[in-house]
């Protein structure tokens, strides 16, 4: 508990911190997060062939319903980006927007981007017709996602923003905005 306080005091201090320091570690940030999105890929197709594991979409099928997923990944990256962008912010929490967005793809779940990521490497395991990329490391990719969004991410955007983020979260689901309508309906 103390280290998840530090991790998000540290986050926190640069966020609100100085300006040239968030610029300057803005690049670090992104690089890291492409870099680990690279690294996923890599090794997952690594694994397909040292393990000798079979493509499992047909030669015909692959193009035609990975490229629409692709696509629809790729979409949603740079809608939520262009948000943070109008808002004078970047998607890395190390510099991030003055006020919260809620506008676009935020006002359906809180980490849209983070969404678009996801469907992107489902897409890009039906395109190299990679059982692990599609089955193994993108799920695993989620879950550490969600943990860190739940230890340091969050718990920092509640310190820096206060009662207008928890009334946010509150109203807008992580990642699937029809869980949020099926729990109202209850």
């Amino acid at each position: 508990m103390r280290q998840t306080m530090k991790g998000v005091n540290i986050v926190y201090k640069i966020a609100t911190g100085s300006r040239r320091i968030r610029n300057m570690l803005t690049p670090v940030g992104f690089i890291f997060f492409v870099g680990l999105i690279a690294l996923i890929i890599f090794v997952s197709l690594q694994m397909d062939r040292s393990l000798n594991l079979p493509k499992f979409l047909s030669e015909k099928l692959y193009l035609l319903v990975s490229v629409p997923i692709i696509a629809a990944g790729s979409f949603m990256i740079l809608w939520s980006m262009l948000h943070f962008f109008i808002c004078r912010g970047t998607p890395v929490p190390f510099n991030p927007p003055p006020r919260l967005v809620t506008t676009g793809p935020y006002a359906y779940v809180r980490n849209p981007m983070l969404v678009g990521v996801f469907v992107l490497l489902f897409g890009l395991g039906l395109y190299f017709r990679s059982i692990s990329l599609f089955f193994v490391f993108t799920p695993f990719f989620i879950l550490l996602n969600f943990i860190e969004l739940k230890i340091i991410e969050e718990p920092e955007l509640e310190k820096r923003l206060g009662k207008e983020y928890i009334d946010y979260k509150n109203n807008v689901p992580m990642f699937f905005p029809w869980l949020k309508a099926q729990a109202k309906k209850k």
